[in-house]
């Protein structure tokens, strides 16, 4: 197996996970066009795509997914719930629900939060995780033994959470904020950093390093730190947390994890597995 966060942040979020001749494409949070350049950056091409996961509907996870299938001829696999939230959601063009409506007819493959599915090559094992959104999940993703996980958009870690995470090969988390820099921001308004902050919000960097010093199991050897919020956080500091954390575990023997920044402009290098 193979992956690439194709761009992650409040401007748009997408991996590509790869195993055998099957890819597939989590969350179309970019435009079409942008998308398609990511793609061509790390060699691959939108028309070769086997699917496309939605985890959740909000726009920098969907909001390019009506334009992009115009140019795809795979399928759309989410949820029923999230895929009615999609075409609800709130847009400046008064006939955009029809539009999305349309495009998804006869394209989609409902999928379950809670039900295993197939792509090809690889098998998709979701989960719940919390966040305002209709039916968001998160997954492990398995093929020939190697087990991979996505998660993004989440408030705190569940106990679920953790014991999904255990035994995977690279995980993807959001690592969105700092608290202090979260709260300093003059940009946002306090309702909205309260949202943020909140158990169905988005997970901080210090949420990341409790979870790497407390319940993360030490098999991963990549963690990618995704969904960075260019306003109420630093790279380099979501990065220092979150080694500092591995160097604090416990135990005789420290985790060889790498940790790996995602960007919101260009994508990650290969992750081979």
């Amino acid at each position: 197996m193979r992956l690439t966060v194709l761009g992650s942040g409040s401007t748009g979020n997408a991996v590509l996970i790869c195993a055998g001749a099957t890819r597939v494409l989590v969350d179309a949070g970019m435009s079409a066009k942008e998308t398609a350049r990511r793609l061509a950056l790390v060699g691959e091409d939108a028309a070769r795509l086997d699917g496309v996961i939605i985890t959740h509907e909000h726009g920098d996870h969907a909001g390019g997914l009506r334009v992009l299938l115009k140019s795809l001829e795979c399928p759309v696999y989410i949820s029923g719930a999230t895929r009615d939230a999609y075409i609800r959601e709130k847009s400046r063009h008064n006939d955009e629900p029809r539009r999305r409506a349309e495009v998804l007819r006869d394209r989609t493959e409902e999928i379950s939060s809670s039900e295993d599915f197939r792509i090809g090559e690889i098998d998709f094992h979701p989960f719940t995780i919390p966040h305002d959104a209709a039916d968001n999940f998160g997954f492990v993703a398995t093929a020939g033994g190697v087990r991979v996980a996505t998660l993004m958009d989440f408030g705190h870690v569940t106990t679920l959470i953790t014991e999904r995470l255990r035994g995977c090969a690279a995980i993807v988390i959001e690592s969105n904020h700092s608290r202090d820099m979260l709260k300093a921001c003059d940009v946002y308004p306090w309702e909205l950093k309260q949202r943020i902050l909140s158990r169905t919000g988005h997970l901080s960097n210090e949420d990341v390093a409790v979870w790497l010093r407390d319940g993360f199991d030490g098999c991963a050897d990549h963690v990618v730190l995704a969904h960075l919020s260019q306003r109420a956080n630093n790279p380099d500091l979501a990065k220092f947390t979150a080694e500092s954390a591995l160097r604090e575990r416990g135990g005789l023997f420290q985790p060889a994890t790498r940790i790996t920044l995602s960007h919101h402009k260009e994508p990650t290098p290969w992750i081979e597995l």
